[in-house]
């Protein structure tokens, strides 16, 4: 079934949303030829220029190139995941690491809530929470290319008793919570700055002490405002992170 534009949005924003998506899945992979503009127009039904101005954005963002006379080809790059990108793939996909990556997860326990993760998941300092360590590898080179580590409100453990089994959950941890639990995850919020990989950073990344990363935090929030889980995560130089975002012109009156 061709796709269909919708009006809430611009409609090559959402022919462009959509490649990122397959190209972030997977679906299509480095070196895949991406449909051309008359093939975008004819299948969402707009006018080539729109489909046009979406293939731009793409090559902009590094995502494809150009190679004259034979198309647009998915570009091989280094992209840095984020909450918000794994949740959107397992929505959309029902998988949460493209192809050439995949997760281990190294440690879950139980502990007394340090006082950040407690203010971030709005408990008591010391209360009980669940850890997760996780570390993202690339199939190709065997090497890490990011580590995070995701808590919950250790109230989870009764509800949802897979976060304390050091095996992945191929649902994904939201959805995981979303099912055992009747919660519905709503809304989230990524931070990220430059750094330098710590002691601990630089063993599970397999970088040098004082190498160049991205840390990262984030917040998944339920529709009353809660906070279902907060990450922190560092990740290894070069990958990027891609936003989006619309502009809106105000009007006067």
């Amino acid at each position: 079934m061709s796709p269909k534009v919708q009006r809430t949005k611009a409609a090559y924003e959402q022919i462009y949303e959509d490649l990122r998506d397959k190209i972030a899945n997977d679906d299509l992979a480095v070196g895949d030829k991406v449909p051309s503009a008359r093939q975008l127009a004819d299948d969402w039904d707009v006018q080539p220029n729109t489909a046009m101005k979406a293939l731009t954005v793409l090559r902009r963002e590094g995502l494809t190139e150009t190679i004259l006379g034979k198309g647009t080809f998915v570009r091989d790059q280094q992209a840095h995941r984020t909450a918000q990108d794994r949740l959107r793939s397992i929505r959309s996909s029902g998988r949460i690491y493209p192809d050439n990556e995949y997760a281990r997860i190294l440690e879950t326990e139980l502990v007394p809530a340090p006082e950040p993760v407690a203010v971030a998941l709005g408990l008591e300092t010391g209360s009980p929470v669940i850890r997760r360590l996780r570390v993202t590898i690339n199939r190709e080179s065997e090497t890490p290319v990011s580590v995070s580590t995701s808590w919950f409100n250790g109230s989870l453990a009764t509800t949802s008793p897979d976060l304390l089994v050091a095996e992945r959950l191929p649902e994904g941890t939201p959805a995981y919570i979303e099912r055992t639990t009747n919660r519905r995850i709503t809304a989230g919020r990524d931070q990220s700055a430059a750094s330098a990989a710590a002691e601990r950073d630089a063993e599970l990344l397999q970088v040098e002490v004082g190498s160049p990363i991205k840390r990262g935090r984030n917040w998944l929030t339920d529709a009353e405002g809660d906070v279902v889980e907060y990450g922190e995560s560092v990740s290894v130089a070069d990958r990027w992170s891609t936003y989006s975002y619309e502009i809106h012109s105000e009007t006067e009156d």
